[in-house]
This record gives C-alpha cells, sequence and structure tokens, in this order.
C-alpha cells in the first residue's frame, strides 16, 4: 500500500465536499465555525463515519460521511449509536 488512504486526493476531496456544504454537526446539532483552527480547536470541523471505518464503513462513500465537531466526533469514538443527550439533574 502507497500511503495512508485518508492522505490521499480522494479523501481530501470528500472532505472538501461535505465541508462546503456547511451542514451543522452531526452529533450534537450545533454550527460548526469556519474561523477556528482546524488541527487543535475542538469545535473545529472533521469528517466523521456514520459507520465506523472499524466497522466496515467506507471512507470514501459520501453517503457515510457526516459533518462533525472534532470533539463531538472524538468522543462518539467508534460507536454505532449515539448517546442520549445529558440531562440536567433535578437535585439540589
Amino acid at each position: 500500500m502507497a500511503g495512508n488512504p485518508r492522505n490521499g486526493r480522494p479523501y481530501r476531496r470528500l472532505v472538501a465536499a461535505v465541508k462546503a456544504m456547511g451542514h451543522p454537526c452531526w452529533i450534537c446539532g450545533h454550527n460548526i465555525p469556519t474561523n477556528v483552527d482546524g488541527r487543535r480547536h475542538p469545535l473545529a470541523f472533521t469528517l466523521d463515519h456514520l459507520v465506523p471505518l472499524s466497522h466496515g464503513g467506507d471512507l470514501l462513500d459520501p453517503a457515510n460521511a457526516r459533518s462533525a465537531h472534532r470533539r463531538c466526533n472524538s468522543a462518539r469514538g467508534n460507536r454505532t449509536a449515539l448517546r442520549a443527550p445529558q440531562r440536567a439533574s433535578r437535585r439540589w
């Protein structure tokens, strides 16, 4: 294999196309800011896969690609189901 497929032109093209759509984070539903450092900021855009690659998801399938915040994507990990939103405790 000639390197990491995530560094290849088809993957970069898919990332650019999904990012250009301007969709909110599919995990939390909030907008993804465009003016943050993409490599470090927790609210930066990342490409998430609906079916994780470790579960057989296709790296380059546009139907499997979703916009996500870096923080949301990392917290989800390779789980296939999303966690229910945390509710505030009613105990005071």
